[in-house]
């Protein structure tokens, strides 16, 4: 059963038992995957029907935080529930050690040395983890590392 299948069933679950929040956020999904597939003229595959998901977790993140400093505490609740029904549909997320040892592995990859290579070693790291870790974690996390290795080059050279 592919992903879109999947949550093209669950739908119909949701339907059926009366869970409209799940329902909702499943036709959404959905409806974003048919969009786009129609404006590509192409069918998404399992992997682009998870980053999907992944741009809608990232949305409602962002829209969780905005809520809380507005102080609309009701609303971004409502948001956290519907990221909990999408990381259902998400691979399992990294730890913070899997995603380090990831980021070390993609800098050491792609051979990059300083803060200028972030795009590359990005670009490296974005498809591994792809709906399983927070991108601008990743990010964040890939610039430390460059840091490092920009002052143990700089650091050995003097």
């Amino acid at each position: 059963m592919t992903l879109r299948e999947r949550l093209q069933a669950d739908t119909t679950a949701a339907m059926r038992s009366g869970d409209a929040l799940r329902r909702d956020v499943l036709r959404m999904v959905l409806s974003a995957v048919y969009n786009i597939e129609k404006a590509k003229k192409i069918t998404l595959s399992d992997d682009e029907v998870t980053g999907v998901l992944t741009h809608g977790v990232k949305t409602r993140r962002e829209s969780v935080e905005a809520f809380r400093n507005g102080g609309r505490e009701d609303l971004a609740s409502k948001e956290e529930a519907e990221i909990a029904i999408l990381a259902d549909y998400l691979p399992e997320a990294l730890t913070d050690a899997e995603l380090r040892a990831l980021v070390d592995e993609g800098v050491a990859a792609t051979g990059a040395a300083s803060a200028r290579d972030l795009g590359k070693v990005m670009g490296w790291l974005s498809p591994r983890i792809r709906g399983r870790a927070d991108g601008k974690v990743a990010s964040g996390l890939v610039a430390q590392a460059l840091a490092r290795a920009d002052l143990a080059s700089h650091g050995a050279g003097h």
